[in-house]
């Protein structure tokens, strides 16, 4: 049965990252009155940048060249220790949260160092604003995951967002949770309101211009990564809505998942459809609301312990 799943787990990896960004893109083709690309284009822009030559800025050093795969290796550790599916995650262990946390921070610190490595102050401005808007998500994802610890008494991530249905306080936390990770997601894969993957303005880039000098095999492994950030919290919330267990049904279970991974991918569609991206004095406020909605849940646990 684990292998199983480990399996499932590992095709949603591979493969979701270019179908949710087909679903976006799909979607807000739709509402713009076009067909829009196919659902895996995605894939196939990924499979032609892996056959290019990279091309190197004379400052560029060794760091530079090796910040891309690290940044993709990153991100595909934490997926693995990412329960997507529910109560399960190929790579699981006491506390393992803190390590996903950490993992991502340090694909982001990677991505910083990589931007500011080619000296362009283009660059080097995406590069800051990044690491201010990093300051304000990283707490909602610790108050989050922490009240969902605290809640179940649970210490592997899995395992605490496995057992979080079970508890007296799931009704009132999987709103606030829900709306935290929505955010996270965002913010983590560059979408709008936080960024918008698809603007060449100086004034609003913040993901897209810290990639400037990455061509090739390296773009592509950003870009996939980018992808797989999206997915990954899309697979966190179809976890918290999902009410099947993967490890009594299945079946049921990873469909319900990627039904909701789906519908993830159709709300940021329609959200980038419907909205136009934040004025960057403003995004900082937005961030803080997924802390204040996670800080709400935290309290909500704590003073239901207590009485």
């Amino acid at each position: 049965m684990n292998i199983l799943l480990a399996l499932t787990h590992l095709a949603c990896v591979f493969v979701m990252p270019f179908l949710l960004v087909g679903v976006v893109n799909r979607t807000k083709s739709w509402w713009a009155g076009r067909k829009g690309p196919r659902l895996l284009q995605s894939a196939s822009d990924l499979w032609r940048l892996l056959g290019k030559r990279p091309v190197y800025s004379q400052t560029a050093s060794p760091l530079f060249r090796a910040g891309a795969y690290v940044v993709l290796v990153s991100c595909l550790l934490a997926a693995s220790m990412a329960p997507m599916l529910g109560q399960f995650a190929p790579l699981q262990f006491e506390h393992d949260f803190i390590v996903f946390a950490y993992t991502l921070g340090l694909a982001r610190i990677v991505m910083t160092v990589s931007a500011m490595e080619v000296g362009s102050a283009f660059e080097g401005m995406g590069a800051a604003r990044e690491a201010s808007f990093s300051t304000y998500a990283e707490p909602a994802l610790f108050l989050l995951i922490g009240a969902a610890s605290v809640a179940t008494g649970m210490s592997s991530f899995a395992d605490l967002i496995g057992h979080l249905h079970s508890t007296p306080y799931f009704a009132w936390l999987v709103t606030p949770l829900v709306m935290a990770l929505f955010i996270l997601l965002q913010a983590e894969a560059a979408r709008v309101p936080v960024d918008d993957p698809l603007t060449h303005l100086e004034l609003t880039m913040i993901h897209e211009v810290m990639i400037l000098d990455h061509s090739g095999p390296e773009l592509a492994a950003m870009q996939f990564a980018a992808a797989l950030k999206m997915t990954l919290y899309a697979g966190l919330i179809a976890a918290l809505l999902n009410p099947f267990n993967p490890l009594t049904s299945p079946l049921a279970c990873v469909l319900v998942s990627l039904g909701l991974m789906l519908g993830v991918a159709l709300v940021v569609g329609c959200i980038e459809s419907l909205t136009a991206r934040l004025p960057m004095r403003w995004v900082p406020n937005y961030l803080l609301a997924a802390s204040v909605a996670a800080a709400l849940c935290l309290l909500v646990v704590g003073w239901g312990a207590s009485t």
